[in-house]
C-alpha cells in the first residue's frame, strides 16, 4: 500500500499531572506525520500546543477535561480524512466496557474507524464491523506495562492501524 497520510492517534495525556513535556518517544515517534488526533483527557490546554509543534491536532474532549478544551473542540466528531471515515470520541460513559460505548457514540454513521481513549488500555478489536482503536495512553500507563499511542496510515487501498509502544515518558 502506498502511503498518502500519517495520522498520529494519541489519548489520556493528563498533562501536567503525569508530565509537564512530551516524552522524546512519543515526540520522535510522531514526528513527520500529517495530523494528530486526540481522543481527549489531555487536562490542561497547553498540550493542545505541544502536539501542534509538530504537526496539525484536532480532538474530542475526555471527562477530565475543562470548558475550555471543550468549547475548542467538543465531545464526539465524524471526520473523513483522506477518504477514510473516522469517528472520534473519548468513550466514558456508564455500565458497560469503553469499546461498547465508542461504538453506540456511532451507531447511526457510516464510519471505517473509531478512535477511542478513557481506559488507558491499547485495544484493537472489530465490533458491529467497525474497526475500533484505543491508542491506550501516552502519560498514564495505569496498569499496563507501557506507554502507547497509534499511527494510522491511510493510503491507496485502505488503510491500516497499529500501536506503538515505550517505557520510557521523559
Amino acid at each position: 500500500m502506498s502511503v498518502r497520510t500519517r495520522i498520529a492517534l494519541v489519548s489520556d495525556t493528563h498533562m501536567p499531572h503525569r508530565g509537564k513535556d512530551l516524552p522524546k518517544a512519543l515526540f520522535e515517534g510522531i514526528a513527520g506525520v500529517d495530523l494528530i488526533l486526540h481522543a481527549g483527557d489531555w487536562t490542561a490546554p497547553y498540550v493542545v500546543d505541544l502536539f501542534a509543534s509538530i504537526a496539525p491536532v484536532d480532538g474530542v474532549t475526555g471527562n477530565n477535561d475543562d470548558a475550555e478544551i471543550y468549547s475548542r473542540f467538543g465531545r464526539r466528531k465524524l471526520l473523513t480524512v483522506d477518504g477514510t471515515r473516522i469517528g472520534l470520541v473519548h468513550g466514558d460513559g456508564f455500565a458497560r466496557p469503553t469499546e461498547e460505548t465508542a461504538r453506540r457514540s456511532f451507531s447511526k454513521e457510516d464510519v471505517d474507524l473509531i478512535v477511542f481513549g478513557h481506559s488507558h488500555t491499547p485495544w484493537k478489536g472489530e465490533l458491529n464491523g467497525v474497526l475500533l482503536f484505543n491508542p491506550g495512553s501516552a502519560m498514564d500507563k495505569r496498569r499496563e506495562p507501557r506507554y502507547s499511542y497509534g499511527i494510522l496510515e491511510i493510503g491507496s487501498s485502505g488503510f491500516t492501524v497499529k500501536h506503538s509502544y515505550y517505557s520510557d515518558k521523559t
